[in-house]
């Protein structure tokens, strides 16, 4: 019993040794070495001030410390919560809860565009995702080339804008493409596809005899864009330069950042028309 009894102060003490400084990371993971419950340290979270890394590899090393996914959500959430008021006032877009039209209430992760109905009314309209695509190589005498193919002539998701308004939408503990991969919108390409009668198509990597492979984009059909923080794990993506009536899709690779390759994972396409 009197074994018992110790062991109870000994953990409460440690908990209020960590309450007197500004919880992090490190604290989390001594508190769960220490045994304290899910829920004591929890709570702690909640009612303490505290610094945490929350990016990929934070929380990648909480879960290798043995750290709960119950414990990872109360970081995350303290963390988003805690962000500097002043960044989302500095947001032109009112914040509100529950309107699926407003970028800065919850999304479901994903692409989302802004359109403007017949009413004059902004709606986000969601960007359903191609998926992985496929790959096909296509060889010459002494040239071969990488394609992503999108199936279909044209992208279900349309706009007459040629300077279209995106919103990014991240989950703050994993991604919206493959697990670990896709967590930035500078991962992201925004490329114009060729269409193809049945289907769209972007070269993705190009090789000739004797130089090997160039994996990356080709410049006369990438768009550059500009990538805004709204709020934790949300983006307002503008293009930089009007775009020609055509298909477009973004498109997000593991392997290089910020450009299409063969090892793509993740495709939303759109089209433009002509006004």
């Amino acid at each position: 019993m009197r074994k018992r009894l110790f062991t109870i102060v000994f953990l409460v003490f440690c908990a209020l040794l960590v309450a007197q400084q500004s919880l992090n990371n490190a604290a989390v993971v001594k508190l769960v070495k220490a045994g304290l419950s899910e829920d004591l340290i929890v709570s702690t979270i909640n009612t303490q001030p505290g610094s945490y890394d929350t990016s990929t590899d934070g929380l990648i090393a909480l879960k290798g410390a043995g750290v709960s996914d119950k414990v990872v959500s109360a970081i995350v959430a303290k963390a988003a919560g805690s962000a500097p008021a002043a960044a989302v006032a500095a947001s032109p877009v009112p914040t509100a809860q529950g309107d699926a039209d407003n970028p800065m209430a919850p999304h479901d992760p994903g692409v989302y565009l802004m359109v403007t109905t017949q009413e004059g009314k902004r709606k986000m309209v969601f960007i359903d995702r191609v998926g992985a695509g496929r790959e096909k190589l296509h060889r010459g005498f002494v040239s071969a080339s990488r394609k992503a193919e999108i199936p279909g002539p044209r992208a279900a998701t349309r706009t007459p804008d040629p300077n279209p308004v995106f919103y990014m939408y991240f989950p703050p503990t994993s991604n919206i493409g493959d697990e670990h991969s896709i967590s930035s919108p500078t991962q992201f390409s925004l490329l114009a596809l060729d269409d193809k009668k049945d289907h769209r198509e972007t070269d993705v990597a190009k090789a000739a005899i004797f130089r090997g492979f160039s994996y990356g984009n080709d410049a006369k059909k990438t768009s550059l864009f500009r990538a805004e923080r709204i709020r934790p794990y949300a983006y307002k993506i503008t293009v930089s330069a009007n775009l020609s009536a055509g298909e477009y899709a973004f498109i997000a690779s593991t392997t290089m950042a910020g450009s299409a390759t063969g090892a793509t994972v993740v495709i939303y396409d759109f089209g433009v028309d002509g006004r």
